[in-house]
């Protein structure tokens, strides 16, 4: 299992390791856009990369917020 910092470490590695291997037929359209869009950065929002990396893995994401009164 890989840990990550934030969705978009998350997706930066998806796009260095899982990207390159899918075949070209399938990187048409949605993935393609995403990728450009990243890497351009054009823009492409945490949801939209969620739902890519969860189309080829389980993704678990939490939250840890701590306070402590002064």
């Amino acid at each position: 299992m890989q840990t990550f910092s934030s969705v978009e470490e998350a997706f930066e590695w998806w796009l260095k390791n899982i990207y390159p291997a899918i075949p070209a037929e399938t990187k048409e359209g949605r993935y393609r856009n995403a990728w450009r869009d990243y890497t351009f950065k054009k823009g492409i929002s945490q949801k939209r990369m969620k739902e890519i990396l969860s189309e080829f893995g389980e993704v678990q994401e939490k939250t840890v917020i701590a306070f402590q009164l002064k």
